[in-house]
């Protein structure tokens, strides 16, 4: 007995480590030799900002996360290149039971004030709101509406060295009706209310159309604002600096694109180190693949943020694709964001949200090995998945990568199907579905979803169940399969699958993939049904590996 409870904590541990100190297969950009390759995280965590955490040696990082829940990522390093995901600050949000595609959480900025760590957003339908904690990877407090109203954008608070807090904002022309201009006006000392009104402290509409995402900021002597401008994937990065919160302002470009191919770059999150070191992350729009995170060198030259190599002394830096990484006092293991899940815990791995509100009914964890997810019904006028909220997506790791899952699917009602999908404006998923007492595997393809088009079914298979319930309270057929999906240059994707987890058969069309609504396409898995009464199917998902 007690040699088996030594074995049972091993495994417990070699559990935990695999998961605190998990290496991707498909990108890692430590190169371990005291450099770093650009993207630090090559997936879709758009609009990152990051803060200095209480112990002077911990970085904090958060990102938009739109409609998908949980939210509010919390991110984790030491050295701003080896990054891991500890937390979600919000767990739910209002009005999302079915999906607000692009809505809710945008552009959000993280600092820490007195003990607390601070999230702030705003909610372009709803107003700015605010949730705290003494623990990042602890507990958040419930959500306060700071500012109600349409059109805020993009909020960042400053305590001030008298304590004074102030708030900097964008505005979305889609609400607002008007776009480009950034606002400051005074919180109350806590953070929680206004106590004036706006003021319009920058104006990009000429020179810097679209200038928004601002991060304020106090140095030197200065109040700082540094924002993009000029548009997500062709635009360019700002500073501005005065004497005051409310300006006037003068401003510079201090980042471009120039001669590299990365492109943008927009907003992040400037911080400056314990070892005298200054550095910004910020995004570059890849398209499908979404918002990755880059990290580029600061340097403070006549008084400017100069970011990224300055190579002809106009102030302006282009960003860096590799070089050395920042200096740090603490030890650092090379670790990335989890992407692979054998689904051996009691609660759903990091790597995953929900497309919505989650809902118990959506699916559950296990105690053996496995995650159920429940079949969904959709609406008696269902034209596509776009209208599902209980898709359980992962964001994309690399640019080209493999997916392979292993899992059952119990069906216990004609045309109830489960399998992977890879989200987006247009969508592709390889399911099994029941058609009488057989299976069909199916390519269910939907071309602009977004826009109210009809998904379209493609029947690739039929199968025979593997196995069959014997008793007549809801019996349910069974199929265990395995489905893969590839990625390769250029977002091109394509599916297989095997019935025995060693051969692999190549099915169904190539499917180039797309975006979605603010966010890079996502895969993971789907399971749903026809609208209609009845006892739900299920699908036991054993595994999903990602590999190149």
């Amino acid at each position: 007995m007690k040699l088996i409870s030594i074995i049972f904590v091993a495994a417990l541990i070699a559990t935990t480590d695999a998961k605190d100190n998990y290496k991707s297969k498909v990108w890692s950009p430590d190169n371990g030799d005291g450099t770093f390759t650009n993207p630090v995280i090559n997936a879709d965590y758009s609009d990152p900002d990051v803060c200095v955490g209480a112990s002077g040696e911990d970085y904090y990082m958060t990102a938009s996360s739109f409609q998908c829940i949980p939210g509010l990522p919390v991110l984790h390093s030491r050295d701003l290149v080896n990054w891991k995901i500890i937390n979600y600050a919000v767990s739910s949000l209002p009005d999302n039971d079915t999906p607000q595609h692009g809505g809710c959480i945008w552009a959000p900025s993280i600092r820490y004030h007195n003990g607390y760590y601070y999230i702030y957003w705003g909610d372009p339908d709803r107003g700015v709101f605010m949730v705290k904690t003494k623990d990042p990877a602890g507990r958040w407090d419930a959500p306060v509406c700071v500012i109600e109203g349409k059109g805020m954008i993009d909020t960042t608070p400053l305590w001030d060295d008298d304590g004074r807090c102030y708030l900097v904002n964008g505005w979305a022309g889609s609400r607002a009706e008007f776009k480009s201009v950034l606002t400051v006006r005074e919180l109350s000392a806590d953070g929680t209310c206004a106590i004036s009104q706006p003021v319009i402290v920058f104006d990009g509409n000429n020179e810097h159309h679209t200038a928004e995402g601002p991060k304020f900021y106090k140095h030197d002597g200065y109040y700082w604002i540094m924002c993009p401008a000029g548009g997500v994937a062709t635009g360019w990065q700002l500073a501005m600096r005065s004497k005051s919160p409310y300006g006037p302002y003068e401003h510079k470009t201090v980042m471009a694109q120039g001669n590299t191919n990365i492109n943008g770059p927009h907003q992040g999150g400037w911080v400056h180190t314990s070892q005298g070191e200054d550095w910004f992350l910020h995004f570059q729009d890849k398209g499908a693949y979404g918002r990755v995170v880059h990290l580029n060198p600061v340097t403070w030259t006549k008084g400017w943020p100069v970011m990224g190599i300055d190579r002809n002394g106009d102030l302006c830096g282009e960003p860096v694709s590799v070089y050395r990484k920042p200096k740090t006092a603490s030890p650092v293991t090379v670790v990335n964001p989890v992407e692979s899940d054998e689904f051996d815990s009691t609660t759903l791995g990091l790597q995953w949200q929900w497309h919505a509100n989650y809902q118990q009914k959506f699916g559950m964890p296990t105690s053996n090995g496995f995650f159920r997810m429940y079949t969904h019904k959709l609406s008696p006028d269902f034209k596509s998945l776009w209208e599902a909220p209980n898709l359980l997506l992962q964001k994309t790791p690399a640019d080209t990568f493999t997916a392979t899952s292993k899992l059952t699917f119990a069906a216990k009602k004609e045309g109830q199907y489960g399998g992977i999908i890879m989200m987006g404006r247009d969508y592709s998923a390889l399911v099994v579905r029941r058609v009488g007492n057989e299976f069909q595997l199916q390519q269910l393809t939907c071309y602009g979803a977004d826009h109210g088009k009809t998904e379209i079914v493609k029947t690739l298979a039929t199968f025979q169940p593997s196995a069959a319930d014997k008793i007549d309270y809801d019996p349910a057929i069974y199929r265990t399969i395995y489905l893969r999906l590839k990625v390769s240059e250029g977002a091109k994707m394509t599916f297989a699958y095997s019935l025995d987890g060693k051969r692999y058969k190549a099915c169904g069309d190539e499917f180039l993939m797309k975006e979605g609504k603010w966010i890079g396409a996502k895969f993971g898995f789907c399971a749903e049904e026809p609208a209609g009464k009845g006892v739900m199917g299920f699908m036991d998902i054993d595994w999903i590996r990602i590999d190149k």
